[in-house]
């Protein structure tokens, strides 16, 4: 029987970057609450993509659960999804005009094999220093992303400079995606 990769995730950003790569996949939201209980970033980020690949992965024992989890971390201050408009442009002026971390956590599991992948990639992201109205301006259109901004988004110009992966930012490191692929065969077992 044919072997799928399954997407732990529902996020438009995730599904686009696997597409670009030409990776087949299908799609399963994992349903978990995201608490952590960590407070470093990168272990937060690992133990939330875990618990949502395991999560998906129990039910779907055959095929390997891909997860991720995407933080954004400035003055050791975890920046998550705004819940509105307000809110947005509370976090955005939070980060305006400073540098920042962004983290993402990358699971794979397959439990037919008894295989248990784990790792994270850190980017550096600049914000642009907006003034008031520009932040307004932006503070409604991302409600749905870690920082309430998207870098992908060619009308959204919040940050400035990158260092490090740029689909880590989006929410989908590839370097470890690839990684974790080429560890499973998965362009073999196709």
């Amino acid at each position: 029987m044919k072997k799928i990769l399954i997407l732990a995730s529902k996020s438009p950003r995730r599904i686009d970057i696997l597409k670009k790569n030409k990776i087949e996949f299908k799609i399963i939201p994992a349903k978990i609450t995201e608490i952590s209980r960590y407070k470093r970033p990168d272990l937060m980020v690992k133990e939330l993509a875990y618990k949502k690949a395991l999560k998906v992965a129990m039910s779907n024992r055959d095929n390997p659960v891909l997860a991720a989890d995407t933080i954004v971390y400035l003055k050791n201050k975890v920046i998550g999804k705004p819940e509105n408009k307000k809110e947005a442009l509370k976090l955005l002026k939070l980060q305006n005009g400073k540098w920042q971390r962004v983290y993402t956590g990358v699971a794979l599991i397959w439990l037919e094999k008894e295989i248990f992948l784990c790792d994270f990639e850190v980017s550096r992201c600049l914000a642009r220093k907006l003034n008031e109205s520009e932040l307004k301006k932006l503070s409604g259109k991302h409600l749905d992303k870690a920082g309430g901004y998207a870098v992908q988004d060619e009308n959204d110009y919040f940050i400035k400079k990158i260092e490090g992966d740029f689909d880590n930012v989006v929410g989908l490191p590839m370097n470890i995606v690839r990684k974790f692929l080429k560890k499973i065969n998965y362009m073999e077992i196709r």
